[in-house]
């Protein structure tokens, strides 16, 4: 596996079968890194041109986070916005390095995050509904404080030219992020009337085998 370092983020990538293809975006969670969720690789249809980004803050003593996670006396944690929409703003960049430097269909970006990855996964597409075409959101939840001008949501996407569709899961026993939050993201979108799938497994934080093969079933449908 070779990391490239020559544009915005590290990554790993995964060639296509063919030119022109679908770009599949893999966002990491808290602490991780970019070899994470690049381990779906093999098992993805290789239609899709995959790129696995590492995140631009490091860790101690690894891995790395697209915001910082902090605690306050009494053991709650908040989310510092602030950084996620630095990190938000990064990877717009990226996209747009990403469109230039590999032979992608610039109409075709899909984005698939993890924990952390997909709470960012949400705000992007949600700020930005025409850029992409599926969202997959893996043990995340929906943080509306990420969203650029939450006020025009609704005619943001009532004018958008497409509006991306979206694969939620999570487990209902996770205990790094409660599913009570993740049920709140799909009466969220039907409010908007925006397509997408929501599913639950028997599990804690992380994605099962079963989750995964249905989200990988969804992804490639219509390919």
């Amino acid at each position: 596996m070779k990391t490239f370092t020559n544009l915005s983020l590290r990554h790993v990538i995964r060639p296509a079968n063919k030119e022109n293809a679908p770009l599949l975006l893999l966002l990491h969670g808290y602490g991780s890194n970019e070899e994470d969720l690049f381990s779906f690789s093999p098992e993805i249809s290789d239609d899709f041109f995959i790129i696995s980004a590492r995140a631009p803050y490091n860790m101690v003593p690894q891995g790395a986070a697209w915001y910082a996670i902090n605690f306050d006396a009494t053991g709650g944690k908040f989310s510092d916005v602030k950084q996620a929409k630095e990190s938000m703003s990064l990877l717009l960049k990226f996209i747009e390095e990403l469109k230039a430097h590999y032979p992608i269909s610039k109409g075709k970006i899909n984005i698939l995050g993890f924990s952390q990855g997909a709470i960012l996964s949400y705000a992007l597409s949600l700020s930005h509904p025409s850029l992409f075409d599926k969202v997959v959101c893996m043990s995340g939840y929906l943080n509306e404080e990420m969203i650029d001008e939450p006020d025009a949501l609704e005619s943001r996407f009532r004018e958008s030219e497409k509006q991306p569709t979206y694969f939620i899961s999570h487990g209902t026993v996770d205990q790094v992020v409660p599913y009570a939050w993740a049920k709140l993201a799909p009466d969220f979108l039907r409010k908007l009337n925006i397509d997408h799938v929501f599913k639950d497994y028997p599990i804690g934080h992380g994605v099962a085998r079963d989750n995964f093969y249905d989200m990988k079933e969804w992804l490639e449908r219509d390919l």
